[in-house]
């Protein structure tokens, strides 16, 4: 393996450009068709600096070069957009590096994937440990089956569905097909988010992983632990190796232990996110510190949509536990399962007997978004402009909470404690 890192410091430009130097010159990418897949803006990751590196370094010694952005369900990204992630305006990237293409991944156009193959039910029993048995056809994104290499570039996070974002997860569901995706988010939000996320080990990452091995090309990775300061480490081998180098320091990184949960809780979303799709990854992370009855508030004053791509859907269903989906699957038969999973995510813990759903903890949108609308979908609201969140800085010691840009950092209690499930 190649590359390096440490929680105590962050990585020089000039050592970054050693590590990408050396995975260069390797040899790995000589003559050979090559397809980087990098995420969207909604993650904290230099695409910027490593687009320039592998255009500048890798694309003379390739015999094509190519990037595919890993939208998963996101809505895909205008040019302008694209112009922002690579940090180079379109017509100077024509300009400069003319036969280099970058594309958005279509997760719902059926002409734009391929079928590789299919998990079968018996492995899928196996890998899950009991607690889901189907097939699962396995497609994606048919224009990176013409590549030799598929090269991922991206941070590595703690991840409410897989347990670790990156690596191969770029692959499925970054550039996969719906059937995959939608059945890896369900199966994480059945083992919940306050037990899988920032585990290494996980049986969605089994799944993800056994996907992968039906493509055909080679898959290298460069993983990288990010934070808005820079990168802390960054590590190129196969997807498999170089992502559990990252996963490792990105637990020293990206988690942070308290020793008790907090009644009230204030999550500040970066402006990455710019709908609760994106923006529930404030739960998510925080989530394992909010305490029994407490209140956990996304704020987000420049949010006014909650998802752009399933905004109808979570209209319908609106936002529950797990259990209340559980237990009357046959109502919500036409809800794509991914779907389903955020919106146990967001929503949290809780129960439901007798047609009767406890929640463990409130969740409340301070956003753009109305208050009708908010508590149409089952969650709070509250004015932004109520809320002064310098009045929360100096107040844990009575159970308050501040979070600037949250999201990305996994807040845990010591000692391996969880909510109950």
């Amino acid at each position: 393996m190649i590359g390096s890192g440490a929680a105590s410091r962050l990585l020089t430009d000039d050592e970054i450009r050693a590590i990408v130097l050396e995975a260069i010159e390797t040899g790995e990418f000589d003559g050979k068709r090559v397809v980087a897949l990098i995420p969207d803006l909604t993650r904290t990751c230099p695409v910027d600096l490593f687009f320039r590196l592998l255009a500048e370094g890798v694309r003379p010694r390739t015999k094509n070069l190519d990037f595919v952005i890993a939208l998963g369900t996101h809505p895909p990204m205008p040019p302008e957009r694209i112009d922002q992630l690579l940090g180079i305006p379109r017509a100077e990237r024509d300009s400069r590096f003319p036969d280099i293409g970058v594309f958005n991944h279509a997760w719902d156009d059926p002409g734009e994937l391929a079928e590789v193959g299919t998990i079968p039910a018996d492995e899928i029993e196996e890998m899950s440990e009991g607690l889901m048995r189907e097939d699962v056809p396995v497609h994606i994104n048919k224009r990176v089956l013409d590549y030799d290499i598929i090269l991922v570039v991206g941070p590595v996070f703690p991840h409410e569905v897989v347990g670790f974002s990156g690596g191969n997860k770029y692959l499925f569901p970054g550039i996969s097909g719906p059937e995959v995706l939608n059945f890896f988010h369900w199966l994480g939000a059945l083992i919940t988010n306050v037990r899988i996320n920032g585990s290494k080990d996980t049986p969605v990452r089994a799944v993800v992983d056994r996907a992968t091995d039906m493509v055909p090309a080679e898959k290298l990775c460069l993983a990288m632990v990010a934070t808005r300061e820079g990168l802390h480490g960054l590590y190129f081998d196969d997807t498999v190796n170089a992502w559990s180098a990252a996963a490792d320091l990105s637990s020293q990184v990206h988690i942070v232990y308290k020793e008790r949960p907090y009644k009230r809780v204030l999550g500040l979303a970066p402006q990455m996110y710019d709908d609760i799709w994106t923006a529930g990854k404030v739960m998510y992370k925080l989530e394992p510190v909010l305490a029994d009855g407490g209140e956990l508030i996304i704020y987000a004053p420049h949010i006014t949509e909650i998802s752009y791509t399933h905004g109808p859907h979570l209209d319908g269903i609106g936002y529950h536990c797990r259990d209340y989906f559980l237990k009357q699957m046959d109502r919500f038969g036409d809800v794509p399962r991914g779907v389903l999973a955020h919106s146990t995510h967001v929503r949290g813990l809780g129960t439901f007997e007798k047609d009767v759903e406890q929640l463990r903890a409130d969740v409340v949108l301070a956003t753009g978004i109305p208050e009708e609308r908010c508590l149409r979908v089952n969650l709070g609201y509250r004015d932004p402009a109520t809320i002064d969140p310098s009045e929360w800085a100096d107040r844990e010691g009575e159970g308050y909470l501040l979070v600037h840009d949250a999201g990305e950092v996994l807040h845990r209690l010591t000692g391996g404690r969880l909510p109950a499930v």
